[in-house]
């Protein structure tokens, strides 16, 4: 695997973890507890991300792998990426240096379980490595897709570290809801 995928690869792999250890041993009250009205529970964080890779990110990935297949679009690397693609992945970083109103179609709606939660956020965790080995050996700067947000074309390479660097903002999101003084013990 190219270097950039492999260090792809290891932040999964870390933000896997951390979600893991975060949201182990945690009841449905817990998991769905709110700090305060209007403010996500931990349950919101994980349904928002795995909304977001149905939605937004998988598909977009998927895309940009066919395009570069189709194109016989391949390199080793190193990539480098444009102003705006690297400026979007460091404000999407956790921790939050901007705040941003979710998309209705990514907004968490409703108390879920943390079972049905966990299972689809590893389920997308799953994908998302696939993703990594089928990308191996692709041009992952000149593979390109549309983006969900309008008039933008993004590159593989920085498709996935948007989407690394989200799923990063929101475990700790989830994380601070974790730490919040009033949880519920």
């Amino acid at each position: 695997m190219i270097d950039e995928l492999q260090n792809y690869t290891d932040h999964l792999l870390t933000i896997r973890q951390d979600a893991t250890g975060l949201v182990s041993g945690l009841s449905d009250a817990q998991f769905n507890w709110q700090p305060a009205p209007g403010r996500w529970s931990m349950a919101g964080c994980f349904e928002h991300l795995n909304l977001s890779a149905a939605q937004l990110f998988i598909p977009s990935i998927d895309a940009a792998i066919a395009d570069a297949r189709a194109r016989g679009l391949t390199s080793a690397g190193p990539f480098t990426y444009s102003a705006f693609e690297r400026w979007c992945v460091r404000t999407n970083d956790a921790p939050a240096r901007l705040r941003f109103k979710a998309p209705k179609i990514v907004q968490p709606q409703a108390a879920k379980p943390v079972d049905a939660v966990w299972a689809e956020f590893l389920r997308w965790q799953d994908a998302l490595g696939q993703r990594l080995r089928d990308a191996d050996g692709l041009d992952l700067r000149r593979a390109r897709h549309k983006s969900p947000l309008p008039l933008v074309k993004w590159s593989l390479g920085a498709f996935i570290q948007l989407m690394l660097s989200h799923e990063r903002r929101h475990v700790l999101q989830a994380r601070k809801v974790r730490q919040e003084p009033a949880f519920p013990v």
